[in-house]
């Protein structure tokens, strides 16, 4: 690396407000020339007005101290003769430098500074961080940061900052280096300037990088030999630095005792399941491989993160994480992308952020990179689509083949269960000869009935039948396509109009008719929804990306049996809260399961957990616009015990329009579908950036929250599926025939087996503490409330009370 004469000032600004016309009120300088900081600066300045309540609490000053502070005028030439001749340094620069330009300016020194944004610098050259802030940026990179928005204490870790960024651009090899500097025109400031300082005479590391096609991709990691784990459960726990539970062990236990090759576990939330299955079953055979799978790619990708990773770094066993293609970077895409000249900033500068990226990335699993919403269209464009042509240049080193790959030798795999199911209708071997793990087996059963539906995009597929008109002269075909063409159209102009969801059947039959007889290999899509087996066909319409698509749904009346997809003698643990829905519905029967074993470890007492049911809650019978109000108007009061609090809601609209009620209140939150994915906010939560998650999906049964000592759960009403779902109707035809009844027998068991779920989600580990409130008051009014309460009374406290009296005991129980 070149030593640089330039000069650097980096400069922090505290400001009466986030506008140009906001007067300074204090200022801190760092100035860096090569590799040490020379002088500092700082001072305090009078802006002759009161502070506001939100700048006094953010930086800690008072209008007592500024009083006695120096007018600007008094410091503007000081300030002006130090970085006249430095670049300006700043995180966020626009502000700080469009602020300070102007009010030395109105004192008569014209400054007109190149300047170096460390944000956008920090995004290129760390490029798997989530967000960007000084603050997260600090603790990521271990930069001490004391006295936060104060001025000189912000400039002197923006300058620690600064230098962590030089060096990491040292480290970078020549190749990659180059190429980066290509793109650095499109940087918003003059950042590149502290690029082109870095020279370009470094040779890559031939151990770590391999080049492709002029781009250096990290190598595959060679993996070490596996240690040998004790037979003891305690043992193997303590190796791996945790404290094993009584409840945890017995499970542990369980999940060894294999008499039969199908066995079913039902063990409580809570009690450390995930180890509790790996460590036994990984100790037991060390040449067998285990494949696990989870609900959602939230939940693996946090299995992954936290007890793989730590397995392998005690044990060195290896592990993969199987996900579908569009998952992966497709090398090619990225390849054409580069060689593509783009006047716009944002793809260029994620251009740079993928060059550095892939010396980092083992995976190329693109949600490593956490900020792609705000180009989403660019990462599509660069997701694999499950194909790769032969004479493709990356066709040795592409990702989701190198996935494959390492999935066919690692110990452990785990991946989802919609893809489980997506690469067991292809490739049984996958998991032939491995112990397979199901885990919260309730939700496989839901994945295998949407498994089992065929679905086909209208829009697109009118599109794509207008293309083939065009480019087709037989009359037959051309008339198939256009009655295909004008019979779903009215589809969809019908739906609009009367929202009326099922296709008549005799309009089913005739559009059937047209595509069997079409059966064109470009519409899969549409020939597999024309199969008999879909004797249920209905239009259904959901916001994707911005726009909203309509799509053609087709499924059975049968349901799905999973034991067909299965190997012939295939070893699989099915692990669940609950195995029994009802007296009348048992999982293993959804499943079309006949023989094999079943274990149940009771439940215990929770006295970790409490729950309170508000006796003044907000009834569901409340009209839209008044039950968001009270909702919000809850969720405000509740703000007050400065805790950290998960809000669930059963309807995203529901939570935007409480979101929008809490915003107008000025009451800080995250809320799903507005402030990122369901990783995002995770994260950002568990980080403390915001007290208040508001969620639904998959934050009811999917995500576990471990981070805080203390949690409060709200359930803002009761998770019953909704009655016009397919499968809730499907279930109720089948029981209705069988003369039961389909709400004792399955809605309300599968309501309160979802709501025992959530319970779990906020208490997972020993020493955490978590109240959970219940504001719909259906448990206190309807026939099924007291059998539901005594559900919950056997494995909680349950308290019913007045909201005011259940603040001040929530406060008591966790504090």
């Amino acid at each position: 690396m070149t030593k640089s004469k330039q000069k650097y000032a980096v400069i922090d600004l505290e400001a009466t407000g986030a506008s140009i016309m906001a007067q300074i009120i204090q200022v801190g300088i760092v100035i860096i020339q090569g590799d040490k900081i020379i002088e500092t600066y700082q001072t305090d300045v009078n802006p002759h007005e009161p502070l506001s309540e939100h700048i006094v609490q953010l930086t800690g000053i008072t209008d007592q101290q500024l009083a006695k502070a120096p007018d600007f005028s008094q410091v503007a030439r000081e300030i002006y003769e130090l970085i006249e001749d430095c670049v300006f340094v700043a995180h966020n620069v626009k502000f700080d430098a469009n602020l300070l330009s102007e009010q030395l300016f109105m004192e008569g020194f014209e400054l007109r500074p190149p300047r170096v944004d460390t944000v956008e610098l920090a995004q290129v050259f760390f490029p798997s961080m989530e967000k960007y802030s000084l603050g997260e940026l600090t603790r990521a990179l271990d930069i001490p940061l004391e006295d936060a928005h104060t001025a000189i204490a912000d400039a002197q870790a923006t300058a620690q900052l600064f230098f962590k960024i030089r060096d990491k651009m040292a480290s970078l090899p020549s190749l990659t280096l180059e190429k980066i500097k290509s793109y650095a025109d499109h940087l918003i400031f003059e950042s590149r300037l502290l690029i082109d300082e870095v020279a370009l005479d470094k040779d890559y590391d031939h151990s770590l990088y391999q080049e492709v096609a002029g781009i250096l991709i990290r190598k595959p990691q060679l993996e070490e030999e596996e240690k040998k784990f004790s037979q003891d459960f305690t043992t193997n726990m303590a190796l791996l630095g945790l404290d094993s539970r009584p409840k945890q062990e017995l499970f542990a236990q369980a999940i060894l005792q294999e008499e039969k090759e199908i066995h079913f576990i039902q063990a409580q939330a809570g009690i450390g399941k995930t180890y509790g299955y790996l460590v036994p079953l990984l100790a037991k055979n060390e040449k067998q491989r285990l494949i696990i799978s989870v609900p959602t790619k939230l939940l693996q990708d946090q299995i992954v993160t936290q007890e793989a990773k730590k397995i392998h770094e005690v044990f060195g066993t290896a592990y993969q994480s199987l996900k579908g293609p569009a998952n992966y970077l497709k090398l090619d895409a990225f390849k054409a992308s580069l060689d593509q000249d783009d006047d716009n900033r944002l793809l260029n500068r994620y251009k740079m952020q993928l060059l550095v990226w892939l010396l980092e990335t083992q995976d190329g699993d693109l949600n490593e990179i956490k900020q792609q919403q705000r180009l989403q269209w660019y990462f599509d464009s660069l997701q694999h689509d499950g194909e790769l042509s032969a004479h493709s240049l990356f066709a040795q080193d592409d990702f989701w083949l190198r996935s494959y790959e390492k999935a066919k030798s690692s110990r452990l795999l785990i991946t989802n269960h919609a893809y489980l199911l997506t690469r067991l209708e292809d490739d049984p071997s996958l998991i032939e000869g491995g112990h397979l793990v199901i885990d919260e087996a309730q939700k496989f059963f839901l994945t295998l009935e949407d498994f089992s539906h065929a679905k086909v995009n209208l829009l697109e597929t009118l599109t794509q039948l207008e293309s083939m008109l065009e480019e087709t002269d037989q009359l037959l075909t051309r008339r198939l396509i256009e009655s295909l063409q004008f019979e779903l159209s009215h589809l969809v102009v019908d739906y609009h109009q009367s929202k009326e969801e099922l296709v008549p059947n005799d309009k089913w039959q005739k559009i059937r008719r047209d595509i069997v007889e079409l059966n064109h290999p470009d519409l899969e899509a549409l020939n597999k929804i024309a199969d008999r087996r879909y004797d249920s066909i209905w239009i259904d319409s959901r916001q994707e990306n911005e726009k909203r698509s309509v799509y053609l749904k087709g499924a059975s009346q049968l349901l799905l049996d999973f034991s067909p997809f299965l190997p012939e003698n295939q070893k699989t643990s099915f692990v669940s809260a609950t195995l029994s829905i009802s007296p009348q519905v048992s999982l293993p029967q959804l499943l079309g399961f006949s023989d094999y074993q079943e274990t149940i470890i009771e439940d215990s007492k929770n006295v970790d957990q409490a729950i309170w049911i508000d006796s003044q809650g907000v009834p569901p019978a409340l009209s839209g616009e008044d039950y968001h109000r009270e909702l919000a108007n809850k969720i405000y009061r509740l703000s007050q015990l400065n805790l950290p609090t998960l809000v669930l809601f059963t309807s995203k609209d529901t939570l935007e329009q409480v979101s929008n009620h809490l915003q107008e209140a000025g009451l800080s939150h995250l809320a799903q579908g507005k402030n990122g994915s369901s990783h995002q906010m995770k994260r950002r939560f568990e980080a403390e950036e915001s007290a208040i998650l508001l969620g639904t999906g998959s934050f009811w049964e999917g995500v576990d929250f471990t981070n805080h000592d203390q949690l409060l759960l709200v359930i803002t009403r009761l998770p019953f599926e909704n009655p016009q779902d397919f499968l809730n109707q499907k279930m109720t035809n089948r029981l209705s025939q069988e003369g039961k009844n389909p709400f004792t027998a399955y809605s309300l068991p599968v309501m309160m087996m979802r709501l025992k779920q959530a319970l779990g989600r906020t208490s997972r580990r020993p020493n955490q503490k978590s109240a959970a409130l219940i504001l719909d008051t259906r448990l206190l009014e309807k026939s099924y409330g007291p059998s539901s309460l005594e559900i919950l009374r056997k494995t909680h406290q349950v308290w019913i009370e007045k909201n005011d009296k259940i603040l001040s005991d929530i406060l008591d129980f966790l504090l």
